[in-house]
């Protein structure tokens, strides 16, 4: 699929695409959208796959290599209001919309796409086929990793800087323990049923 795709595209511009945090009960979601030069930084695939220290370097050297890079995010209350998977989808708009220089093709992890003019394709696993795809995933975790530590200074007894709001059971306890955040989303199962308890609220 990669070697096929950048031969369709040689000499032209692509982004690659991705997010950070639907899954976690806390925090916003954040998108990362990287233009890479040829060849990309070594070792660039799903950031999921590598240590927190191998995602530091590598970011900084995707900062420093690529052609251009942007960050896009979605608040707590926009995903609230908006639901998650349309807050994921403004998250990445808002990062390809950020880039200064346009794409000619946007690559984006996951099988669906946002509502955006760009001529794009959605790869299902694309952070580990595409490095564009890849260097955007490792670019929005480091961001959104290093945000949940400073909710964990301003919060602190929910253990953000461990679990970065996924809902661990030492989350889920905290949480229970402590009551809801205002980094909190709302509209998530655990922490809406816990603020419908009346002893809660």
């Amino acid at each position: 699929m990669s070697g096929d795709l950048f031969g369709e595209t040689q000499g032209h511009l692509i982004a690659g695409v991705d997010e950070v945090g639907r899954g976690p009960l806390a925090g916003d979601v954040v998108a990362a959208a990287v233009i890479l030069n040829d060849p990309p930084p070594a070792g660039v695939t799903d950031s999921k796959a590598l240590s927190p220290a191998k995602r530091e370097l590598l970011a900084d050297a995707i900062k420093r290599e690529a052609v251009c890079w942007a960050l896009g995010r979605a608040s707590v209350e926009e995903i609230d209001q908006l639901n998650i998977l349309e807050a994921s989808m403004l998250a990445m708009r808002r990062a390809v919309e950020g880039l200064v220089v346009l794409p000619s093709l946007v690559l984006v992890d996951g099988n669906r796409l946002p509502r955006w003019p760009y001529e794009a394709r959605a790869i299902v696993k694309g952070d580990l086929t595409e490095p564009s795809i890849g260097a955007a995933s490792i670019l929005a975790k480091v961001q959104r990793d290093g945000e949940m530590k400073t909710l964990h200074n301003q919060y602190p007894g929910y253990g953000f800087d461990r679990h970065k709001g996924y809902p661990t059971q030492a989350h889920l306890s905290a949480l229970s323990r402590l009551g809801v955040s205002p980094a909190h989303r709302r509209s998530f199962g655990p922490v809406k049923r816990l603020l419908a308890d009346p002893e809660v609220r």
